[in-house]
């Protein structure tokens, strides 16, 4: 008769493995110093970018005007003291039109001396480019104008021309600013043609140097 095995005595099993739904932690990720590199250049390209872009709008700010105004009240400040010592009494002024504008300032007027009649008239012409450089163009403005003699000692550059005798007329270039100074006799007549005022005629071989006189007076006006 074969007898059911003994329970105790035989060949024991091992206990079976408890699985679970949560998985073992994993190691811990070891860190990667090329991407904390990476960053750290990104980060001094940005810092570099926005130094550059910082220099460049300084660079992109505009000409040095020298001290030269960028709005004058032109027949207060043309006082014109050396050609009303010669011309006589200044009677009359007449601003002219002027023009602000971010690329160009520009004002004028025009003066009387003696009759008004028969006397001498003035003219000052002041423009200050605030963009462009009027450097390369100035002597063939100048040459164009029919101003051949240049004048020394006047800002970067100068040229005058007497008129033949009947005036003057200046022309400066000093940086960003060029100043004009024209000097003319008048003529009025009636409606016979006959000449009106007792202006007496002056002699104005010379003019050139009261003119440059006043110049000089009214660029150091114009820096105030």
């Amino acid at each position: 008769m074969i007898s059911e095995p003994e329970l105790t005595g035989g060949e024991e099993f091992d206990a079976p493995e408890l699985l679970t739904e949560t998985p073992p932690p994993r190691p811990p990720r070891a860190r990667r110093p090329w991407l904390w590199a990476l960053g750290g250049a990104v980060l001094a390209s940005a810092v570099w970018g926005a130094g550059l872009y910082a220099y460049g709008q300084k660079e992109e700010a505009g000409p040095d005007f020298g001290g030269y105004t960028s709005k004058a009240d032109i027949c207060r400040v043309a006082k014109l003291k050396a050609l009303g010592g010669i011309l006589g009494k200044r009677s009359e002024d007449g601003p002219g039109p002027e023009m602000d504008d971010p690329a160009v300032y520009e004002t004028s007027c025009s003066m009387t001396y003696g009759d008004p009649d028969a006397g001498y008239s003035a003219s000052v012409t002041y423009t200050l480019h605030k963009v462009t450089d009027p450097g390369p163009e100035f002597a063939a403005r100048a040459k164009y104008y029919e101003l051949s003699t240049p004048i020394g000692g006047l800002g970067e550059q100068a040229f005058f021309d007497d008129r033949g005798g009947e005036g003057g007329e200046l022309r400066i270039l000093d940086g960003q600013a060029v100043i004009e100074l024209n000097i003319y006799r008048q003529y009025s007549t009636d409606a016979q043609g006959k000449p009106l005022g007792k202006g007496e005629e002056i002699d104005l071989s010379g003019i050139d140097v009261p003119m440059t006189e006043d110049m000089l007076a009214l660029m150091a006006a114009l820096k105030k």
